[in-house]
């Protein structure tokens, strides 16, 4: 709790999501990529838990089919069918500084904080169960596929207390039937599904369950079923935003998949405000002359109360 020089307050712990259980069939190649995200703009880095005597692990052996970056990627390759069955999977996540900095405690006295040394650490806890081989491990027959709208992992979505966010999902399975999303996020979430493939994450949040000025991981895998077969899809988490974020909140990089980005602007126009095609349509002109590629796609999601001020 003491506080650092570089943001005039006290650390904060990095933040992910996973499901408490993910499986794969054991003749796929499947990559999980956790989320990292640290409030205060640190490095994270992951580690497989070791030490049982400050309580990180109770067994800590790490699975033999899972290798893990300290990116915090878990990589899990094709094995042999004597491989097949359930592993606990415990992490690690740390948060680490990107430069010296100095720690004030309460009573004044100082000290300094190298980047080799982590701050804070959380522990990351699931099951990996490694089931049969599938008949095909090609996304979108047995193993269902995402499609869009659905975001993409690492995406970031900024909203206000009081408002509520929509994340709609939509996913394929020629060869198996899609019966449910399964997702880790805000209490409050809920999941409603308007046909098979397709479902829609509602979340409110509320200045009483203090949901002002935090960041929410929301984590989520669509499942199905052929035969006596259940089948994941890949993992995908995004980021929620709520209220006014400190500038120094940096988030890690997202993956080079991402290519979901929301952002909060104000602009001035002249156009009238229910023509919201017309709106758009002159945000992406913008857009694409300051050097962003033609073919982006720009969506108004919502329109603020007008600057009452005069302007210069």
């Amino acid at each position: 709790m003491r506080k650092r020089s570089d943001i005039n307050r006290p650390n904060s712990s990095p933040q992910t999501g996973i499901l408490p259980f993910m499986r794969v069939p054991s003749n796929c190649q499947r990559n999980i990529n956790l989320l990292t995200f640290d409030p205060d703009g640190d490095h994270v880095q992951c580690r497989n838990a070791s030490d049982p005597n400050k309580y990180e692990c109770y067994i800590c052996t790490a699975p033999s089919v899972l290798s893990l970056s300290s990116s915090c990627s878990l990589s899990f390759s094709p094995t042999s069918s004597s491989n097949e069955g359930s592993y606990a999977v415990q992490l690690m996540m740390e948060d680490f500084p990107r430069q010296t900095i100095n720690l004030t405690r309460y009573d004044g006295a100082t000290s300094s904080w190298s980047p080799s040394s982590y701050m804070s650490q959380i522990s990351v806890q699931f099951v990996f169960k490694v089931d049969p081989a599938a008949p095909s491990c090609t996304a979108g027959e047995y193993l269902p596929r995402f499609l869009p709208p659905t975001p993409e992992h690492g995406a970031q979505f900024f909203i206000d207390v009081n408002e509520m966010i929509e994340i709609n999902i939509r996913a394929e399975a020629t060869q198996s039937e899609i019966t449910e999303l399964l997702f880790s996020g805000p209490f409050s979430m809920t999941k409603s599904s308007s046909g098979s493939g397709n479902f829609t994450l509602r979340w409110t949040p509320s200045f009483s369950q203090n949901h002002d000025n935090e960041t929410h991981p929301i984590c989520f895998t669509v499942q199905a079923n052929a035969s006596s077969s259940v089948y994941q899809s890949e993992l995908r988490c995004v980021l929620v935003r709520v209220g006014n974020i400190p500038s120094i909140a940096t988030p890690s990089p997202p993956p080079k998949t991402s290519r979901l980005t929301v952002v909060k602007l104000k602009i001035s126009t002249t156009l009238p405000l229910k023509d919201k095609d017309e709106i758009e349509k002159a945000i992406k002109g913008k857009l694409v002359a300051g050097k962003l590629p033609a073919d982006i796609k720009v969506r108004l999601l919502r329109v603020g109360p007008a600057n009452k001020t005069a302007a210069p």
